[in-house]
């Protein structure tokens, strides 16, 4: 998996833009202002680089040096500073309830670790902490607009629910979009969005 990541952000272009996520462009103000914010599977770095020029404070992680380096690169021309490292959903360690937030923009993971891994990460979340959330669906596999081709790595509503199940949904959908991001998110796309509060333990 990681030599197909090194490979798709070792090209010049940038996979899927320099331009964030529409759903966490809308969405992240619900994050106070200046918080601190985790960028999993953060790739070329377009969402991460967009929160630092919001005035976050902000932390990601990828398998990919090579997205590290463009995310870099990225931060660099916008003036603005992220802490990344390059590391994987197993092996990458924060404090727990050290985040005001959390954003999984198109973070698929493969079935076999993705609910331990997201617990994991929502672990680093405080409790009142927001999380923002738009993958693709299940029904993605009908679009040609991007995205894992297993089923298993998708997406329904009620495996949302369950594996998060330790937050308060504020709106969670399945909703038909049309994605212009970079060289691989373009047309017609199927995507589960959410926005949700951690519950205090």
């Amino acid at each position: 998996m990681k030599d197909f990541w090194d490979e798709r952000y070792g090209a010049e272009a940038f996979a899927y833009g320099e331009k964030p996520n529409e759903f966490l462009k809308e969405k992240l103000s619900m994050i106070p202002h200046g918080g601190t914010v985790l960028f999993p599977a953060e790739g070329e770095g377009r969402n991460a680089v967009y929160a630092a020029t919001e005035g976050y404070n902000v932390s990601a992680f990828d398998m990919s040096a090579l997205g590290r380096e463009k995310a870099l690169q990225l931060a660099d021309k916008a003036q603005v500073t992220i802490a990344y490292k390059v590391a994987d959903l197993a092996s990458i360690a924060y404090d727990e309830e050290t985040f005001d937030g959390l954003v999984l923009v198109y973070s698929h993971f493969p079935a076999a670790i993705r609910e331990q891994g997201f617990k994991k990460l929502c672990s680093y979340v405080k409790p009142g902490g927001k999380v923002i959330f738009e993958c693709f669906s299940k029904a993605q596999l009908q679009y040609t607009s991007g995205g894992p081709k297993q089923l298993d790595m998708l997406f329904s509503l009620e495996e949302v629910k369950t594996i998060f199940s330790m937050l308060e949904f504020d709106v969670l959908e399945e909703k038909l979009i049309t994605l212009e991001e970079g060289l691989y998110h373009n047309g017609k796309g199927s995507v589960i969005r959410f926005t949700a509060t951690k519950i205090a333990s």
